[in-house]
């Protein structure tokens, strides 16, 4: 067995491979890209073989190279190689043979490789999100001009025809001319956003009827298409979450929490590599569960821990108890029932 170290980067490779003493067999450094056939190549004599990469903007081609040889593909956590980070001499090729003898000695933080229609499926998801942030920094710059001008409105008006109106007739009069072309200007980006977004939302749409995961969470009150395909693009396969609390550790649910010896525990901030879109998206979810459904375990739950911690921690804990609801249905394939 060998075992391939990769280090990655925009325009060239550098691979270190290792025997199964450990011992470094081969080394090359600045191997092209192009079409991926020289890093076949440097490794064509190493078999069987396995690799790893570190999770980077890089890993996908590489994985989807390798994933049509016998070669066995592995991701490692970038944020959790702290042998690499510490390292006092780092360059490519000693960044390429650790990782090799990491992945011969069982040391590396795996990190879940998804497949290309997982990966389409999350790119849907977050070119919206993205396009939904750019929206909301064009309506921030019209509320500057507005602000410099002593004129205030609230957040969704100028995304309705009534605020429209208000700021042609009412606001837009009062700024200065270079102010008025600022805010034309803005507003042509916020139009052209708003209709890129109903394309991508009826696209999503299409997409979670379709994913029988995505249906299957939309069962649950307050999860539409889009957190369910959010959630199916995250999380999938359930099977690689050993329990529960994995699932609620991956989400960011659950804090980090310190205790020596006998002290108190105390609780912190979430897990570092924590996915802050599944937390997101199960946290944000919870308001309209409970209008939806304000007597099920979940509100119930909410509703508890309210009156004694506020409503932010009872949220937080409301979204933990939802994560592992959706566990369980995904584990079961059942619908859900309170």
């Amino acid at each position: 067995m060998y075992y391939g170290g990769i280090d990655a980067h925009k325009t060239y490779l550098t691979l270190a491979v290792v025997d199964k003493d450990a011992d470094v067999v081969h080394r090359r450094k600045r191997i092209p890209i192009g079409t991926g056939e020289a890093l076949l190549e440097e490794v064509r004599d190493f078999r069987p073989l396995k690799v790893v990469v570190e999770t980077c903007p890089f890993w996908p081609w590489i994985h989807d190279l390798l994933a049509e040889t016998e070669i066995e593909f592995h991701l490692a956590h970038a944020s959790r190689l702290e042998a690499i980070a510490s390292a006092k001499t780092k360059t490519d090729s000693v960044d390429a043979e650790l990782l090799a003898r990491m992945l011969h000695g069982g040391l590396i933080p795996e990190a879940y490789p998804k497949p290309p229609a997982q990966r389409e499926m999350a790119r849907l998801i977050r070119h919206r999100a993205t396009m939904v942030k750019d929206r909301t920094r064009c309506i921030n710059r019209i509320h500057n001009q507005l602000h410099e001008k002593g004129i205030h409105s609230e957040r969704e008006t100028l995304l309705r025809d009534k605020g429209r109106r208000w700021l042609e007739q009412i606001a837009r009069p009062r700024l200065s001319a270079r102010q008025q072309a600022v805010v034309d200007s803005q507003l042509e980006l916020v139009d052209f956003l708003t209709t890129t977004l109903e394309t991508l939302d009826a696209e999503i749409r299409r997409e979670a009827q379709s994913h029988p995961a995505a249906g299957l969470l939309q069962t649950i009150p307050g999860i539409g298409p889009y957190r369910s395909l959010l959630l199916a693009a995250e999380v999938l396969p359930i099977q690689r979450f050993a329990s529960p609390a994995h699932l609620v550790s991956y989400a960011g649910l659950a804090p980090t929490v310190k205790q020596s010896g006998s002290g108190q525990p105390r609780h912190g901030a979430i897990p570092r590599g924590a996915n802050r879109r599944v937390r997101g998206a199960l946290v944000s979810a919870i308001p309209t569960h409970l209008r939806a459904e304000p007597d099920s375990p979940v509100a119930t739950y909410y509703q508890e821990l309210k009156e004694r911690l506020g409503w932010p921690t009872a949220r937080v804990a409301a979204a933990r108890k939802m994560c592992r609801v959706m566990y369980a249905m995904l584990n079961s394939g059942e619908v859900w029932r309170r």
